[in-house]
């Protein structure tokens, strides 16, 4: 028997690296999973990935800011697969700049993506949870960030949209107790993902919900990254989707209202 079997997994931002791989670990370990990214391609390829070796998975494409999913990424779970275990809030970007050139759009985009979409999410999943009591513990996983513990320069809104994830799952792991939910976050230090990756040269940009978004880092802050990490290194997805596990675990059951830092002892 897998640790997983039997649960159901909403996953959102998981067309893409750590979501991505969260959404293969727990398909693996015997969960069915709700795939979620703003392009269907990616989410596409990580269902038939998850289904080729297999696992159970669905795709609900779409926007986590758009006002109605929320709705259709619960109902996805709750109608596709009769359940609702594990939820965990991955999706999100960044718009960076120092606050005297941070814009209102800058400042309210990054909110929207990493802070409010969680709270509609969760929000429309309590009163499933609430009406719908389980033997086992279901479990929230919030994605944090370094950023949103000890602050970095040039994401006054990241820094600020991470740090209230952490205020709501802690609250959220006071108010759900009562339902058996562990609510944690986990908060990452540098993954290396297409935001992180080294780049040379001209700045590049992807374009997510219609907006241009610089990814990478220059060679010099990989360089700077690489000399004072402990382990010598980034994280890889893979390392960061095993503590999202660790966390839906039931072995995890009396952890809760907790953030757990990600980061390879950086700081």
């Amino acid at each position: 028997m897998k640790t997983l079997d039997g649960n159901v997994a909403l996953i959102s931002g998981s067309g893409r690296g750590i979501g991505r791989e969260v959404a293969l670990k727990l398909a693996a370990e015997g969960a069915s999973v709700v795939v979620n990214d703003v392009d269907k391609e990616p989410a596409d390829e990580t269902v038939a990935d998850i289904v080729s070796a297999g696992g159970k998975a669905v795709a609900c494409i779409g926007s986590v800011t758009d006002h109605d999913f929320a709705d259709r990424f619960v109902a996805t779970a709750t109608d596709t697969f009769g359940g609702l275990d594990i939820i965990v809030n991955n999706a999100g970007y960044i718009m960076d700049n120092v606050i005297q050139k941070m814009t209102d759009d800058q400042w309210q985009n990054v909110l929207d993506v990493h802070l409010q979409a969680p709270f509609r999410i969760l929000r429309t999943a309590q009163p499933y949870i609430k009406a719908n009591p389980t033997d086992h513990h279901r479990k929230v996983v919030n994605v944090s960030s370094v950023s949103g513990v000890y602050g970095n320069p040039g994401q006054a809104n990241y820094a600020a949209a991470k740090a209230g994830v952490i205020g709501l799952t802690k609250t959220l792991a006071k108010e759900w107790g009562r339902y058996k939910v562990n609510v944690n976050a986990v908060a990452f230090g540098f993954i290396l993902t297409r935001m992180t990756e080294a780049v040379a040269g001209d700045d590049t940009y992807v374009e997510i919900e219609g907006r241009k978004i610089k990814v990478g880092v220059s060679q010099d802050i990989m360089s700077a990254v690489k000399r004072t990490n402990p382990l010598g290194r980034p994280g890889t997805p893979a390392e960061a989707a095993g503590a999202v596990y660790a966390l839906c675990l039931q072995e995890t059951n009396y952890v809760s209202g907790q953030c757990l830092t990600v980061d390879a002892g950086s700081r």
